[in-house]
Order: structure tokens, then C-alpha cells, then sequence
């Protein structure tokens, strides 16, 4: 990469175009020229209410005027009634909120792990995941995708993940050993291609998840949050996974993830 200009000190890891946008209202933003934009990225799925939704500003700036950080060293009674919320609308028994979709999903892979040493198991580690995912930035992140441009730099592959062709059942299953601890997909690909997994499919996972053994994650940090027409992408297929990851939508703008689980998981 090419040292960064002289007039910026950002690493120059994007390629972003010229304008530079001072102001939005619904899904319109405006740059410092005047001219107005139709926004149709949306922070990457994140702007879910659109810029400066009177509901987010109301209860950003109450908040901001009473208490900041505590961190989890203490109780948050918003955490506990958001947290009672997830659980009223999916699967889930408990809710572990962090700043990012990429800690979510590294809170996911952790939990399956950790599932399977906690039952006596710690040789089933192996996570499947599917060619043309994203899951995040970070390290592990990026062995589950399995992507060759987010892995190049960064030394070996980690061990322990696998990929298949995304709606590949056959392939799926011939990964499938003793070893394997849990299956990730994004029930709606947004990276790959905004590809839905093929009817039947998730299902078909779910059943082979349970028939030997091991977890199911879900990873809906850009398929969630209202995006298909249902809170959660996954409920058009009817099945549920043990362990889901969220974040984008979910804060609307604000940077917060969760992952979500079974109290089995």
C-alpha cells in the first residue's frame, strides 16, 4: 500500500470517491457542496431508520445526558430489557451484546467451541463455514470465510476451518468428521452476492447438525434486523440455529452487535 498523502494520517486501507457528506435526513444525504444523494448503501446495512431518525436522536441524547460507560463490571437495566426483548422475538435464552458485528461473530465461534469442551469434547473444534462469506475483519473472522484476499499477509491459515460451496449440501457433508464443533452461514449472502440459500438447505443443515452432534450458527449481522421482511432472516425458512450473531441494523447507526444462544449452548 502507498503511504498516506500528505493532507491525511488515515491508513490508506479504502478507496473512498471525493465527496464528503456533512448531513442526511431519512435515506437522502448531502455533501459540502449542497448536492444531494440518494443513499442507497446505508453504512453497509447499517442505517437501518435512515440519518438522524427523531426516535435514535431522542434516546441518544437523553442518554448522553445521564450516564456514559460503566462497562459489564455492573448491572445495565437497558442491557437487561433489550436483552429480554431479543429473547421474546427468536430463539434465544441469552443475549451477550458487544461493539461490533466482528466480535459477534468471534463471541459465536467461541461459544461453539467452548460448548464442546464444557460437554467433554475439546477435540471437536472444527467450524464449516462457505465459500463467497463474510463474517468480519478479525482473525478468525477471516479463516471462517476463508476468503484468499482477507487471508493473504497475515501468516498461516488458522486450523480448524473448513469451507464448502454456498447451497453444496453433498459437500457439507463430506466435511463433516468427529472433529466438527458447528456450521456458519449467513442465511442470506452479502458479500457473496446478496445469494439466498437455496430453499430447503438451511433445514437440511439443521438436521444434519443435530444428527451428529453439533452447533449451528447463524450469522445475521447484515441479514437481520427487519432486512427481508421478518426481524430475523431465518424465520422464512422455519428453522432456528443454536447460536446467532447480529449487529448492523440492530443499532440503527449506533455501533453495537450481540451474539445470541440456547441456554443448551
Amino acid at each position: 500500500h502507498k503511504m498516506p498523502s500528505a493532507e491525511s494520517h488515515l491508513l490508506p486501507v479504502y478507496g473512498p470517491p471525493e465527496q464528503v457528506f456533512v448531513r442526511g435526513e431519512g435515506c437522502w444525504i448531502w455533501d459540502d457542496n449542497g448536492e444531494r444523494y440518494l443513499d442507497c448503501i446505508a453504512g453497509i446495512a447499517v442505517d437501518a431508520l435512515g440519518h438522524a431518525p427523531p426516535v435514535l436522536v431522542k434516546a441518544l441524547t437523553e442518554q448522553a445526558n445521564k450516564l456514559w460507560h460503566t462497562s459489564n463490571m455492573f448491572k445495565i437495566k437497558g442491557q437487561e430489557e433489550l436483552a429480554a426483548k431479543y429473547c421474546a422475538h427468536s430463539f434465544a435464552d441469552v443475549v451477550f451484546f458487544t461493539n461490533s458485528g466482528t466480535e459477534a461473530i468471534e463471541g459465536s465461534l467461541k461459544t461453539v467451541r467452548k460448548y464442546h469442551t464444557a460437554n467433554g469434547n475439546p477435540d471437536r473444534v472444527d467450524i464449516i463455514g462457505f465459500q463467497g462469506s463474510f463474517h468480519g475483519r478479525s482473525y478468525a473472522a477471516i479463516n471462517a470465510s476463508g476468503n484468499a484476499g482477507y487471508l493473504e499477509g497475515f501468516g498461516p491459515k488458522l486450523p480448524g476451518y473448513l469451507q464448502a460451496p454456498f447451497g453444496d449440501f453433498d459437500a457439507v457433508k463430506t466435511l463433516v468428521g468427529p472433529t466438527t464443533a458447528g456450521i456458519i452461514i449467513e442465511p442470506v449472502q452479502g458479500e457473496g452476492g446478496v445469494r439466498a440459500a437455496p430453499d430447503g438447505f438451511l433445514k437440511a443443515l439443521r438436521k444434519l447438525a443435530d444428527e451428529n452432534g453439533f452447533l449451528l450458527i447463524f450469522d445475521e449481522v447484515q441479514s437481520g434486523a427487519g432486512r427481508t421482511g421478518k426481524l430475523w432472516a431465518h424465520e422464512w425458512d422455519g428453522v432456528t440455529p443454536d447460536v446467532m450473531a447480529v449487529a448492523k441494523g440492530v443499532g440503527g447507526g449506533f455501533p453495537m452487535g450481540a451474539f445470541m444462544a440456547t441456554r443448551e449452548a
